[in-house]
């Protein structure tokens, strides 16, 4: 069955109500049959944009209780952010003509973790490994500018970071979330419980979520 948001808002609420059917342990699982399968062969319309950190336990449709078609997903290490992130991401903005971008992040999460002991210890891996603790430094010292250094408040700026990247760098999604027609919202997701948590909001009302 098509899911249709008529608006960034209904798009955050459908999103947080799949979260929220997940932490109390009564998953729909909906969309997921031959069903749905055959019914968007043909073309896609995803009601979102989710743009997560790439760990496996970050599944997005099973912690949002969504199914096939519901979301579009962009997933790296971190959640950090080039060229090939933003074009995904624009494109299931203007071409999907998707109405919310989501960025997940969530606690104890490598790339931040690995990111403060690359500052305090001057131990930054090898590869392209240290590409993403690079990108995720500057978050790492905002967070400590303004006094945060608690590993859930480095994590949340780091978040807020994202959101604010990826409209600064793009101006297809800022002039949507400008027009009403989009919006984009931090989440921080706990592994314990499950729950996902708004830390950023760009265009729809949190109602106290933050």
């Amino acid at each position: 069955m098509a899911v249709i948001a008529s608006s960034p808002q209904e798009a955050f609420e459908l999103l947080l109500a799949g979260n929220r059917r997940f932490v109390a342990g009564v998953p729909e699982h909906p969309n997921q049959d031959a069903a749905r399968r055959a019914e968007i062969a043909p073309e896609q319309s995803p009601f979102g944009v989710l743009f997560g950190c790439s760990d496996s336990r970050l599944a997005a449709e099973i912690i949002f209780d969504r199914g096939l078609g519901d979301l579009f997903v962009v997933r790296t290490a971190g959640h950090v952010t080039g060229a090939e992130v933003l074009g995904s991401i624009e494109y299931g903005v203007e071409v999907l003509d998707c109405p919310l971008v989501a960025v997940l992040g969530h606690d104890a999460c490598g790339a931040v973790a690995a990111a403060c002991a690359a500052l305090d210890e001057g131990t930054a891996p090898g590869g392209y490994v240290r590409d993403v603790v690079e990108h995720v430094t500057p978050s790492v010292l905002a967070a400590r500018a303004a006094g945060r250094v608690d590993a859930g408040e480095i994590l949340d700026e780091h978040i807020r970071q994202t959101v604010d990247l990826l409209l600064d760098r793009s101006r297809v999604l800022a002039e949507r979330v400008q027009e009403g027609k989009a919006a984009v919202v931090g989440l921080c997701y706990r592994l314990a419980d499950g729950s996902a948590r708004a830390v950023a909001a760009r265009g729809v009302a949190t109602a106290g979520r933050c």
